[in-house]
């Protein structure tokens, strides 16, 4: 008979409304009243025994997310100093399987590297969301953030965060992974106290013991005394010694320490070169041509010739300054300030 399947299906139709309905009132005043209120709107807890539909009114109401949910990276820096964790020591570029990360060292008056980054980017448009920079990251700098509201209308600059949005306080952090956030204390916590109580085994009687052992043994001799000699060895006459032979005189060599301060300040003086990016570089080996210099966070491109996806360079400059100058037209709409 015809229409059977459509009463079927309408049939299970009707079954799951009702079931939505009856688990709904059986929960008193209703399943929906586990929210949690925040800045961005209600943050639903859905029962794990619930059944029927679970209807969320996004973007109002959300769903809540699991600790170990992860999206795009985030740099954590420490609330009470503002110290960066990060070292800018490359690893989560070196691991990254998209290359999506960027990292520009800082440094001193002096050209000398410093410790952090001046310059931090992730292009979030090729962001696979793996977490390898921050299961590799030595210095638990940079985390996986829970923010998966990135839409935007273009895709280049505004996909490619920078350090400033980049950048979370410790508190976030925390409250993203409250029991990895405690695990990390607990290790630091227990490593400061091995720490402290290895410095106060070297400080008690045992330490200054050992240490005026070693201070005894550095005022020892070097070698012991030579055994003495037999008195028939004594006696025996020794054969006359020739005069060494007369040699020229030599000018006084310069001290060792005026050479080596010497060599220094002339290192010191010297202009120090700048290290070549390990990067991706499109420009071709080889291509002497002239290059267009970019403003934006990327290597400049050749003036002519096609790239390696064989698109000319010329075209993929016009669509940068055409993105760019979306983007600051944008931002100034916005009242924001215009950071390229």
């Amino acid at each position: 008979m015809f229409g059977i399947g459509i009463i079927k299906g309408l049939g299970i139709t009707l079954r799951h409304t009702a079931v939505t309905f009856i688990d709904d009132l059986a929960r008193v005043p209703s399943r929906y009243t586990n929210a949690i209120e925040t800045s961005q709107g209600k943050i639903l807890r859905q029962p794990t025994d619930s059944k029927g539909l679970f209807t969320i009114q996004y973007p109002e109401e959300k769903r809540e997310l699991p600790e170990n949910f992860r999206y795009i990276p985030m740099l954590v820096y420490e609330e009470e100093t503002g110290k960066d964790r990060c070292t800018a020591c490359g690893i989560c570029a070196k691991v990254c399987p998209p290359q999506c990360i960027w990292i520009v060292r800082d440094m001193n008056e002096q050209g000398k590297p410093i410790p952090r980054p001046s310059q931090f980017y992730i292009d979030a448009s090729i962001c696979m969301s793996c977490g390898f920079c921050a299961e590799f990251c030595p210095f638990d700098a940079i985390k996986m953030n829970h923010d998966y509201e990135l839409a935007t209308y273009d895709r280049f600059p505004s996909l490619v965060l920078d350090k400033e949005e980049l950048s979370v306080p410790t508190s976030y952090y925390a409250s993203l992974y409250p029991s990895a956030w405690a695990a990390e204390e607990a290790a630091r916590a227990a490593k400061a106290a091995k720490k402290a109580a290895r410095g106060k085994r070297g400080g008690g009687a045992g330490g200054a013991a050992r240490k005026a052992a070693s201070a005894k043994r550095a005022s020892a001799p070097a070698r012991k005394a030579a055994p003495a000699k037999p008195k028939s060895e004594a006696a025996a006459p020794q054969p006359e010694a020739k005069a060494p032979a007369a040699t020229p005189p030599q000018p006084p060599a310069a001290p060792k320490a005026e050479a080596k301060a010497a060599t220094k300040a002339e290192a010191k003086a010297a202009p120090r070169p700048k290290p070549a990016s390990k990067h991706y570089s499109p420009i071709p080996k080889g291509y002497t041509g002239s290059l267009i210099e970019s403003k934006l966070p990327l290597p400049p491109v050749p003036a002519e010739g096609l790239s390696p996806s064989g698109v000319p360079w010329k075209r993929i400059m016009e669509l940068r300054e055409k993105q760019l100058l979306s983007y600051r037209k944008r931002r100034k709409a916005q009242g924001k300030e215009v950071r390229l």
